[in-house]
């Protein structure tokens, strides 16, 4: 990119909360412009119509989601339902750079999407998590990126060094996850309304029926270089935004909750966006709210002979919208950390 030059940016999937929050990013990145808003259902329609906080867009009209139109962008975003993005993708250049935030290209075993998605598989792009070992490389000379799930991200985070570093086992890791209501989409639901929700925590899709388990297995196996069996339980919390994922696995002969916090300072050292936490301190997901920040706590419970990990980020945020613009950053040489900030907003 040349120096002081602006890149177009598409976004389809505006109308979503995710495509919102990539549009309320970009306005503030130094080095792409939110160029062409494509929606479906909601395509004539102003953007202020649908995103009322998003003013500087206000009177730009969200066009119909064609990769005709699509493909005159520097960059594409595809914020659409899972399922949805491989069609659009397939009828891109592919001298355009293409980063998706669905899960259409995230797996690499055409079962496991076929057995949790219910389609035929698309085939594998790039997994896009910058801070596990290798991603910056491929993610960088890539043209196609896989942006991660929110849930994969805040559990890849914090297992993955763990078990690279063998000091737990990969035959017996349970994650429990609390998500805020965004991460179900924008579609109207009766199980996400505010009597619904308000003042109650729920499980969902627990029992090993998630479509994110897969994904989950895929990295962590891939951390520990054998496979690993992962049991995870959903929940839904009263609350918009944000992720607390907490991670137990069996802990390895003679691992203390000092060795487990030096693999994971020594994994996260010099990230920008992940910050382990003073012993004792426990991430909250107000932390990371509106920022790209990842909080994680370890410990060793001597008792139970597991090790806990707590990751806490913001579903559309790190878990999203903002690793989608930290991978197009990389993809197109552009400072990583461009229009991202690691500080929250609170209270």
């Amino acid at each position: 990119m040349l120096s002081g030059m602006s890149l177009r940016v598409a976004v389809a999937g505006a109308s979503g909360y995710a495509g919102g929050e990539l549009l309320r990013l970009l306005l503030a990145h130094p080095g792409l412009t939110p160029w062409l808003v494509a929606a479906g259902s909601q395509a004539g329609r102003r953007v202020g119509d649908v995103h009322p906080s998003l003013t500087p867009l206000a009177d730009q009209v969200m066009v119909a989601t064609e990769a005709a139109t699509l493909a005159s962008a520097d960059v594409v975003f595809l914020a659409l339902p899972h399922g949805e993005s491989a069609a659009l993708a397939a009828q891109l250049p592919p001298e355009v750079p293409v980063v998706d935030l669905g899960a259409d290209h995230r797996l690499a075993d055409p079962t496991a999407w076929e057995t949790f998605y219910g389609s035929g598989h698309a085939g594998t792009w790039v997994y896009g998590l910058p801070e596990l070992p290798g991603r910056r490389t491929a993610i960088a000379a890539a043209s196609r990126v896989a942006s991660p799930g929110c849930y994969p991200t805040s559990v890849a985070l914090g297992g993955a060094p763990l078990l690279a570093a063998g000091l737990v086992q990969p035959a017996d890791v349970v994650v429990v996850a609390a998500s805020g209501t965004s991460g179900a989409g924008r579609s109207p639901s009766p199980t996400l309304l505010g009597s619904e929700v308000m003042g109650s925590l729920s499980a969902y899709k627990a029992g090993g029926t998630h479509q994110h388990t897969p994904e989950m297995e895929q990295t962590l196996s891939e951390a520990a270089g054998e496979q690993v069996t992962l049991s995870f339980t959903p929940l839904l919390a009263p609350m918009p935004r944000g992720i607390l994922a907490t991670t137990t696995a069996r802990l390895s002969d003679d691992v203390t909750t000092a060795t487990l916090r030096d693999a994971m300072q020594a994994a996260y050292r010099d990230e920008p966006f992940v910050h382990l936490l003073p012993e004792g301190r426990w991430p909250r997901t107000a932390d990371v709210a509106g920022s790209n920040a990842v909080h994680v706590q370890v410990a060793a419970d001597q008792h139970a002979g597991r090790a806990v990990v707590v990751v806490a980020i913001d579903n559309l945020g790190k878990g999203a919208a903002g690793q989608a613009i930290q991978n197009a950053n990389l993809m197109l040489g552009l400072e990583e950390t461009a229009g991202l900030s690691a500080v929250g907003v609170a209270p």
